[in-house]
């Protein structure tokens, strides 16, 4: 997850790297992983390369040089401003922002966007599971012009996320997988893989407590033999992406090439996915 790769921003978790996002292309080359999911908030938000041309020549110039890849993009970005919980204005607004983003990614060839409905973005009731299913529906005509993919990251329960899922029967959307917050949720991978497994498209690294916030790998309650279990059984071969706890600013590398060691401790005897980011 990008930002992982250098010292943390000042007052925020998880955030576009403002000043030197171009020096994690080759700590990640460093470090043993094939690519980097990108960001795109609000905090970034203007001086983002991916709002220009030039940004992006300079993003794939990198990614060339360094052979590290960029396939996909968090969209923080809704996590302050969400699909649901808006007026009919600010939904307008948003939903223009998505379509914009999707063709900007696909011009860049990022394939997949995943878009956060979690924490203060999470999708509370009924009614805005209904209201947001309107609102992907014209999301999704932007996803088939730009051949940009929209992953759904939810703090649903796996009979809930499967309502939402079947209402939207389109093969640009897809699921991505959160194994740290589903460990905090108290969900069961087996539940959730039962419930959608064949919709999971992308699936991010994290270990978690109950109830609790992120801890380093194998220190939580992600059930990390379960969760490999299901992606064999749905022949799983995409992205892994290690949105990771961090330790000490400063030893960013050496700290992903542990945390790339045990995920691929858990591989063996998978069939190995296309990368490790």
């Amino acid at each position: 997850m990008q930002g992982r790769l250098v010292p943390p921003t000042p007052g925020q978790f998880q955030c576009f790297p403002r000043d030197n996002w171009q020096q994690e292309f080759k700590l990640a080359a460093g470090a043993e992983l094939d690519c980097i999911e990108w960001i795109y908030d609000r905090h970034g938000a203007d001086v983002n390369p991916l709002a220009h041309d030039a940004g992006i020549r300079s993003m794939q110039a990198l990614s060339t040089k360094c052979g590290v890849s960029v396939r996909s993009l968090c969209a923080d970005y809704f996590m302050e401003r969400p699909l649901v919980r808006a007026t009919a204005v600010e939904l307008e607004e948003r939903l223009q922002t998505l379509s914009w983003l999707l063709e900007r990614c696909g011009h860049c060839g990022i394939g997949r966007i995943v878009l956060p409905f979690v924490d203060a973005s999470r999708i509370e009731s009924d009614a805005e599971l209904l209201s947001l299913s309107g609102a992907l529906e014209r999301a999704l005509q932007g996803a088939e012009q730009s051949g940009v993919e929209i992953h759904l990251e939810t703090s649903l329960n796996p009979q809930r996320f499967a309502v939402l899922l079947d209402r939207l029967r389109h093969s640009m959307l897809k699921v991505n997988y959160d194994s740290g917050n589903s460990a905090a949720l108290g969900y069961d991978p087996r539940d959730e893989f039962a419930a959608y497994g064949a919709r999971v498209g992308s699936v991010h690294i994290k270990d978690r407590v109950r109830g609790g916030g992120t801890v380093p790998l194998g220190t939580g309650d992600t059930d990390f033999a379960a969760l490999f279990h299901c992606l064999r059984s749905i022949d799983y071969a995409g992205d892994l992406i290690l949105q990771v706890a961090r330790d000490a600013p400063g030893d960013e590398v050496s700290w992903a090439r542990r945390n790339r060691a045990f995920v691929t401790g858990w591989l063996r005897g998978m069939a190995q996915p296309r990368s490790v980011g």
